[in-house]
């Protein structure tokens, strides 16, 4: 009899994975991973991508005052949503009461509450990359059209401007081909165009847009392959370019918005970067073609003197247990370091807290691929 139970059960599991491969499902866990501490800020989420094509974008939470990590958020408040959130989440922002979820390959932002990652809505754009706000309106970028790595369309990108009250886009701009990171300062929004499809003839240029006239008034020449923008409050902004992953290398520019000009560049990878006062915290991932291998760095920049201070932020050698630092991000009140680590790409990966002395606090296993935070609270990036 025992032996029927079981042949049944393991049928039954069989049967509900045969009808849920594509849906796949993720039970939210919690794990108490740290003591819990009481600032203006509550917590933060963080969006894990999902390899490309496998639908496993998944949203974790972390509690402060609690010292609680919540695994898959999203679909213990959504659990009539099939697919949850999608294919790879590539951004995420706080604006009012509104959380805005950039999920690239399935065409949209998935909209939620704030406080609770409840579904409000989503705006379908296609190949959605990045996403700021300013007055009211959503700004997003977009390849304009599917993931076309044989560069078939050659299809030029544009800016979503988007109706925050109503979720409506009411105005499109195009710029360059597969636009990137997006800043806004001084009523102009920039756009890193990175002509990540036109392989090997990258674009090199920033478009640069009046936000009143929500026109292309110029692009500026930069470097190869842009990919991430930072704005600091003294009028600089600060550039990413990937390079070409063969003959030149990932580089920083400091690009003066008054001057129109670059004030300076550095010989240093950025894959991602973090702002916080005067400093600039930078993960980089330099591949080289000739020795078939990575080099790793963890640098600070102090803007204000415009130099490199650090390059590795990581004192107690943890970074020795890194395979592959993706996504950063800075607590504006304790200055705490949060570090995701990608490792494989297609397995679970780890999130790290690091003091502002660069010791390692506690880690905690993430969903696959976790890239992009958002604090949730007083001190939240609208």
């Amino acid at each position: 009899m025992r032996i029927i139970i079981k042949i049944f059960i393991l049928s039954l599991l069989i049967s509900l994975y045969s009808c849920r491969e594509d849906d796949i499902i993720y039970i939210p866990e919690k794990v108490n991973v740290a003591t819990p501490e009481y600032t203006s800020i509550n917590g933060f989420y963080l969006l894990n991508e999902g390899n490309m094509g496998m639908n496993k974008c998944t949203l974790d939470y972390y509690d402060y005052a609690k010292g609680e990590y919540t695994r898959n958020i999203y679909g213990n408040a959504n659990p009539s949503i099939p697919k949850e959130l999608g294919d790879v989440g590539n951004d995420i922002a706080i604006y009012g009461s509104k959380m805005y979820a950039v999920i690239n390959t399935s065409n949209k932002v998935e909209v939620m509450n704030a406080v609770d990652a409840t579904r409000i809505g989503q705006i379908d754009i296609p190949n959605c990359r990045y996403i700021k706000f300013h007055k009211g309106f959503a700004y997003i970028t977009s390849y304009a059209g599917p993931v076309d790595i044989n560069n078939e369309h050659k299809q030029i990108g544009y800016v979503a401007k988007v109706d925050t009250a109503t979720l409506e886009i009411v105005d499109k701009c195009l710029v360059g081909y597969q636009p990137d990171g997006i800043e806004i300062v001084d009523n102009r929004i920039y756009v890193a165009n990175s002509g990540g499809y036109l392989v090997p003839n990258y674009e090199n240029t920033i478009s640069v847009i009046d936000i009143n006239s929500f026109t292309e008034i110029k692009k500026v020449e930069i470097a190869l392959n842009l990919s991430i923008l930072a704005a600091d409050t003294n009028g600089y902004l600060w550039i990413a370019s990937r390079g070409d992953y063969k003959d030149v290398n990932s580089r920083l520019y400091c690009y003066d918005v008054r001057k129109e000009r670059i004030e300076k560049n550095f010989d240093i990878a950025v894959s991602n970067m973090a702002l916080d006062g005067d400093s600039l915290y930078i993960i980089g991932n330099q591949w080289n073609e000739t020795t078939q291998s990575t080099t790793t760095n963890y640098a600070i920049v102090d803007i204000t003197k415009k130099e490199i201070v650090s390059t590795n932020f990581i004192s107690d050698g943890t970074e020795a247990s890194i395979i592959r630092p993706y996504g950063i991000i800075i607590n504006p009140i304790t200055k705490d370091i949060l570090l995701s680590d990608a490792k494989s790409y297609v397995t679970p990966g780890i999130l790290y807290c690091f003091d502002k002395k660069g010791v390692r606090k506690w880690n905690v296993r993430t969903g696959d691929i976790p890239a992009h935070f958002v604090f949730l609270g007083n001190n939240k990036n609208n």
